[in-house]
Order: C-alpha cells, then sequence, then structure tokens
C-alpha cells in the first residue's frame, strides 16, 4: 500500500503543478512578471560545476548535429527551456511523494498544513533564483504572486492527497486498483498534453532561431560602411565570382543570427531607464544614456562572429553589418589612468568578461548598438553590446550595463567554467553544399565559407575523395577584413558516392589546424567533409 500512496503522490504532485507553470507563463506574458520555471533552471545551471556544464553543452550539440534535429542554436534553446520545464513538474511530483510518505507514517490530517510549508519552500527557492538571475526583485511580482500561487498549490496538493489517498483508501482489491490505474494513466495523459502544449508554445518563442542556415546570392552592403574595417568599393565588389546556391547567405539576417547566451529567455531592458556605467581606474566616471551613446560618431563595419562551442562545420557562426561607437574613443572621454590594464564589463544577465588593453585599444572594438541597420533585437543584446575582433563569441557580451577600468584582467563567466581566457579564433573552413547537375557533362558546383577572423582567407583547397588537394576559387575581397570568405570548386564528377574535405590558409599562409579536436577550451579544429552522391 505504502508505494502505491508514494507513487500517487508523485503523480498527483507532477499533474498538478503542470497548471502552476501555465499560470505562471500566462500571467508572466500579460503582467511582464517573472517565469519561475526558467530562472529556477537558469539558477540551478550557474551553481553546477564547469565541467558538468561543458559535458551538457557537448552532448546536447552532438545529439542535434547527430539526429539533423535543426539549427543547434534555436534547438539547444529549446531543448534548455523542456528542461526547465520538466525540472519544475519533477520538482513537484518529489513532493507529492515526499508529502505521501509523510501521510503515511504520521497524522495524514495535517498534510494540508505539510503542503503549505512545502510550498513555501518551493517560493523560497524561486526567490533566490529570482535574486541571482532576474533583472530585479518587485514586490507583487517576485514576492506576493509567486507566494500565493506556490502556498496555494502546496495546500491544494496536500488536501488532494488526504483525500484520493488516505481518506478513500480502501483494503486492496481490484477495485482499488483499478482506481489507481486510472488516477495514474489520467495524470500521466494530462501531462504529456499539458507538455505538449507548453512544448508548442515555447517552440514558437524561438521559432526564429529554428529556421535553417539561410541561403541566398550575392549580397551587396550598404555605403555607410566606414573606419578601417570599411567594405570595398561597390563595383569591386560587383566584380566578383557568384557562390555556389546553396551557400549559407554572405550577410547574416537579424533572424537567423545565431544566439548562444546563459538566459532561457533574452532580458528585456527598458531603453529610458538603461544607463551604461563606467568606472573603475578612470579620472572621469561616466553614466551614459543609450542616446548620448548614439549621439557619438558611428562606425559601420562587416563582421563575423563565431561561437566557441561551435563544431567544426558546425552553424554557430553568422556575418553581419554592426554598427556603434569605438570604446577606444570612449575611454579616451573618460581618462585611463595609467595603472589601467583591462576593462571589466558586466551584463544585466549576470554575465561578465574582462576586455584587455590590446582589444580596448583596436579601432574596430566597437560598443554596438544596431545590426543591420536597426537597433539591436533584444535577443541580441539590445540596446548595447561589444564587438572585438579576432575573439570568440564568448569574449563579448550582450546587454552590457557596467564597465570599470582594473589594474589586471579577472577571469570571465566561462572562463571561471574552464574555457579559454584569451578565445582567439581559429582559422575555419566549411562545405555548405555540393550541387550535381542533371547533365553528366556539367561539373559538380561545391561551394562553403572560411573564416580566419583579421587574419583574413589567403587560400582553400578542396580534396574529393582521396584525391590530391585542390585549389578554390575565392569570392574576394570579402565584405570586409573581418569577414568570412565565400568560396566555389568545380568537380568533374564521376559516378558514385563521394567524400570531399576542404581546408583553409589565413592571411600569413598558415594553414588550418588539421588535427581533430573538440570545441572545449579552446575552440573546435579539424577538417570539414561532406558525402554526396553522382
Amino acid at each position: 500500500m505504502r508505494w502505491r500512496r508514494i507513487l500517487g503522490g508523485v503523480l498527483l504532485g507532477a499533474l498538478t503543478v503542470v497548471p502552476v507553470i501555465v499560470v505562471f507563463y500566462l500571467v508572466g506574458e500579460l503582467a511582464g512578471w517573472p517565469f519561475f520555471p526558467f530562472h529556477v533552471f537558469e539558477f540551478v545551471t550557474r551553481i553546477l560545476p564547469g565541467s558538468l556544464m561543458t559535458f551538457g553543452i557537448d552532448l546536447m550539440s552532438s545529439i542535434i548535429r547527430g539526429l539533423s534535429l535543426g539549427p543547434t542554436a534555436g534547438t539547444a534553446k529549446l531543448a534548455e527551456q523542456l528542461m526547465a520545464l520538466a525540472q519544475f513538474v519533477a520538482a513537484g511530483g518529489l513532493i507529492g511523494g515526499v508529502l505521501a510518505y509523510v501521510g503515511d507514517r504520521g497524522p495524514f490530517t495535517r498534510l494540508p498544513t505539510f503542503g503549505l510549508i512545502a510550498g513555501i519552500i518551493m517560493f523560497l527557492v524561486a526567490l533566490l533564483a529570482e535574486s541571482i538571475v532576474g533583472p530585479a526583485i518587485t514586490f507583487l511580482g517576485s514576492i506576493v504572486w509567486p507566494l500565493v500561487v506556490l502556498g496555494g498549490w502546496g495546500t491544494a496538493l496536500g488536501l488532494l492527497l488526504h483525500q484520493y489517498l488516505f481518506v478513500r483508501t480502501e483494503p486492496a482489491d481490484d477495485d482499488s486498483r483499478r482506481k489507481f490505474l486510472y488516477l495514474g494513466g489520467t495524470a500521466l495523459l494530462a501531462f504529456i498534453a499539458s507538455a505538449i502544449g507548453l512544448g508548442f508554445l515555447f517552440t514558437r518563442r524561438v521559432s526564429g532561431q529554428n529556421a535553417a542556415v539561410p541561403t541566398s546570392g550575392p549580397a551587396v552592403p550598404t555605403p555607410e560602411t566606414t573606419g578601417v574595417a570599411a567594405s570595398p568599393p561597390q563595383p569591386t565588389l560587383e566584380a566578383r565570382i557568384e557562390p555556389v546556391p546553396g551557400t549559407r547567405a554572405e550577410i547574416t539576417s537579424r533572424d537567423d543570427f545565431y544566439r548562444i547566451d546563459i538566459n532561457l529567455t533574452p532580458p528585456s531592458v527598458d531603453a529610458g531607464e538603461w544607463r551604461l556605467d563606467i568606472g573603475g581606474l578612470v579620472d572621469n566616471p561616466m553614466s551614459l544614456t543609450l542616446d548620448q551613446i548614439r549621439q557619438r560618431p558611428a562606425v559601420s563595419q562587416y563582421i563575423t562572429l563565431e561561437c566557441i562551442s561551435n563544431p567544426v562545420g558546425g552553424d554557430l557562426i553568422s556575418g553581419n553589418l554592426w554598427t556603434g561607437t569605438r570604446l577606444r574613443d570612449l575611454l579616451d572621454e573618460v581618462g585611463l589612468q595609467s595603472e589601467a590594464q583591462a576593462l571589466y564589463i558586466e551584463s544585466v544577465d549576470g554575465y561578465y568578461e574582462t576586455v584587455v588593453i590590446e582589444d580596448m585599444m583596436d579601432s574596430r572594438t566597437l560598443l554596438v548598438y544596431d545590426m543591420n541597420g536597426q537597433p539591436l533585437p533584444k535577443e541580441h543584446g539590445f540596446p548595447l553590446r561589444i564587438y572585438i575582433p579576432n575573439r570568440f563569441g564568448m569574449k563579448q557580451p550582450k546587454w552590457i550595463v557596467r564597465m570599470q577600468a582594473v589594474a589586471e584582467a579577472k577571469d570571465g563567466y566561462w572562463v571561471t567554467r574552464g574555457w579559454s581566457r584569451e578565445a582567439v579564433v581559429r582559422t575555419t573552413s566549411v562545405i555548405d553544399v555540393a550541387r550535381v547537375p542533371a547533365d553528366p557533362n556539367q561539373k559538380v558546383s561545391i561551394g562553403g565559407i572560411a573564416y580566419a577572423s583579421e587574419r583574413s582567407i589567403s587560400k582553400v583547397e578542396v580534396q574529393v575523395d582521396d584525391g590530391p588537394w585542390q585549389e578554390a576559387q575565392l569570392r574576394v575581397p570579402p565584405l570586409s577584413s573581418m569577414m568570412w570568405v565565400q568560396w566555389r570548386y568545380g568537380w568533374a564528377g564521376q559516378p558514385g558516392d563521394h567524400v570531399v574535405r576542404v581546408r583553409a590558409y589565413d592571411g600569413t599562409g598558415e594553414l588550418q589546424v588539421t588535427e581533430e579536436n573538440s570545441p572545449h577550451p579552446n575552440g573546435a579544429s579539424g577538417i570539414d567533409s561532406y558525402s554526396f552522391s553522382v
């Protein structure tokens, strides 16, 4: 009897917490209040050991790529959201099981009180998570509302357990077993239906990140690019070779730009209340509004940004036009003191990283507020983020609110979790497509991209099967010195199954690292390959 009561408590706890999730979600959407299942999950991930987080990231990326579940960034974010919901449901089930166990061993008439206590404990955990990962604690949204909901849920759960598992429990017979199975089956079906519905809701929230890798024809930049990374003249760009159809677009749209951060949903920042505070080892500390930053001289430049966890041939890499103001100019205004050797940056979501003096003074390092000619979307750092040449995305915080000049560099969020301190971009090359023509007399068109950040790309070579390495055509010049380069190669195809490989050389003539290494801790390396049939 005891095990059936405990299992029944687990099922009731899991079932009854699903409506709580739905209520938190709907009210959060209407009132802008916190969605606690996500914040509790984010809190847990931030206190887990870095090695465990790295293992989870690598495993999730491998599963997504191995099963072809979709673009890595959007699919991983959706998976994390569903894991957060599952965690909250599991917590409800655990509480239900514990209450059933307590009721079986003691006075079950006090189960509603015990349930209220359990709900309050769950609220305290949610409040702790909100205080650490949430943007701000509010009396109604962060304290009163969740206390009422979770306390009420715990009390209701205790009443249900009291009524259905103890008061109405009879000696074990066929009828009671059937009732138990009906209860368990109904709870399971309700949970599955609710999970599907919630999955649909959250799929819609990340639908912009779940599109296929965008492909298009030649991209033409706007003429407003400026600075040392300005684009070549328009006639020069128009004279370049065409990319192979199916090669990823030279310019990534705002909606298709990859998104990797420590949040399940992006922070919402009020531009009117937002300020950038600059202090530390400076002569003239400042607190700037977004309008004051936008009024400074603007620089627009095409850039490619890559995540350090991007595997060889992965899609956690994008390129487009970013506009902002030079960090170096702003630091000249505040007056860096002689002891200042780094800039410690904090974000509204609790992320932090350090910019070394070399990057601080680089004229291409920007405080960015526009993407492809429009304000940054909140998914990509509105109202302000930083761009640093030659560094992986982990070194470039979004949603910046504070910068402190410091005497020595501090380890950033991911550095403390075992990732590279320097995070220098590795030379990489990717095959996007191999187009087999209908006419056997025509060549197979193979295309992709190569990238080495500020080091640029000097040569790309392609190998089909075990043949010799052959030089591909580069679509040069690129849109800027910090953009990827599209390439193409024509191969006189032979019937059968084939494998094509690619490798690239940077602007100094150095070959990319061909030894296969996983992304952790310094970024992935190795040769990308692509299988096709003629």
